[in-house]
């Protein structure tokens, strides 16, 4: 019996997709170096350790990579309990840092200080979306969606998206929207159920808006994006330099480690929201292309996984990872470029930040799962 489990797994890690993981590796490591670059200045002139984000950064890697091998060694059929445990833990942690124990900074109380790190929940909500909806589904694949199964579902995405609004975290709740959007697409649910949803989300954006949820610097970003002209000293002062960073960049950049945006910290947090900016000062159009290249090549590997999946189970796994990662990309270097409004949301695999960290490489770990257990 141990003989033919062994020669099931050799056979299960032939379908082992690794040109989607040598791409979400090479992407990580491109990141640990951007940080790097966008860090090495400021910590010199603090007297600081120029190597503390890049150690931080590839450490954060390597236990990516160690959760995502340890995603693929489980079938994923046997996600079902585990599934809602994980999405059980996500929202006791959400409602926890909304306690004092959680911490505050910059407006927003989504952290948990442990020691030199910070744990934030919310990045590992949209991964908890996923999970649940998609074991759901798989225990209902026999019926019918009705009514009462599309309410289920949208108290199963509403009770963690509530969470995250209440942080306030905003760009996350719109990556935890489009991830539903995309899970109900997949699940086949009406065009005219999806209108209704459509009109109930933008009542809500509405009502977000009128009662006062978001933080002043929040509708200040949103102002700046419907009003380009905002004073470049006040709200738009993060746009404004975002574009001269990239547009400084040319065609093939500055330099790796050179550029006056990046150097003198004329960027806001360039670690973390704007990691795009420092790759397009420094390597230019042709970098900046290339990377938006490889994400290209991620998600059409992922696409390619979902489609093959033989049950619903794995298609809705591998279909929330695409909406998951694909909006997060889109998102994040739109409003670097002033196409979409500027969140709080990282850059898969290049921004600096263990929690997001862990959740793509996490969410990769599920598809790869999914795409060696539905060869071709």
């Amino acid at each position: 019996m141990l003989a033919d489990r062994s020669r099931s797994w050799t056979q299960t890690l032939l379908h082992f997709d690794f040109s989607l993981f040598l791409v979400t590796v090479s992407i990580a490591f491109l990141g640990v170096i951007m940080v790097y670059s966008a860090t090495r200045e400021q910590l010199i002139l603090a007297g600081l350790n120029q190597y503390s984000y890049l150690e931080r950064q590839a450490l954060y890697v390597m236990f990516g990579v160690v959760v995502m091998f340890v995603l693929v060694t489980i079938d994923y059929h046997q996600l079902g309990s585990l599934g809602f445990v994980a999405y059980g833990g996500v929202v006791l942690a959400l409602l926890a840092v909304l306690t004092p124990i959680g911490k505050r900074a910059l407006g927003s109380q989504r952290w948990f200080q442990l020691g030199p790190l910070q744990l934030q929940p919310s990045e590992f909500a949209a991964l908890a979306i996923i999970l649940a909806i998609a074991v759901y589904l798989q225990a209902h694949q026999e019926d019918p969606m009705d009514a009462v199964m599309l309410v289920r579902i949208l108290v199963i995405a509403g009770v963690p998206m509530i969470l995250v609004i209440k942080q306030p975290d905003i760009g996350t709740a719109l990556v935890m929207g489009f991830v539903l959007l995309t899970m109900l697409v997949l699940a086949r649910v009406s065009l005219a159920w999806l209108a209704v949803l459509a009109a109930l989300g933008v009542v809500a954006v509405v009502a977000i808006l009128v009662l006062g949820v978001l933080q002043k610097y929040q509708l200040q970003r949103l102002t700046s994006f419907v009003n380009p002209n905002t004073s470049a000293l006040q709200s738009g002062y993060n746009l404004a330099q975002s574009k001269i960073a990239i547009g400084s960049g040319g065609l093939f950049g500055q330099g790796l480690f050179h550029g006056t945006q990046t150097n003198l910290s004329y960027v806001p947090e360039q670690q973390t929201d704007f990691i795009f900016t420092a790759l397009g000062e420094q390597l230019g159009f042709v970098g900046a292309g290339g990377l938006l290249a490889l994400y290209a090549f991620m998600t059409w590997r992922v696409w390619s996984i979902m489609k093959r999946a033989r049950d619903p189970l794995g298609k809705m796994l591998a279909g929330g990872v695409l909406g998951f990662l694909a909006f997060s990309i889109f998102q994040n270097a739109g409003m670097t470029m002033g196409i979409m409004p500027i969140t709080g949301i990282p850059l898969p695999f290049l921004s600096y930040g263990g929690s997001a960290a862990l959740a793509f490489f996490a969410a990769i770990g599920l598809v790869l799962n999914v795409g060696m257990r539905n060869p071709r």
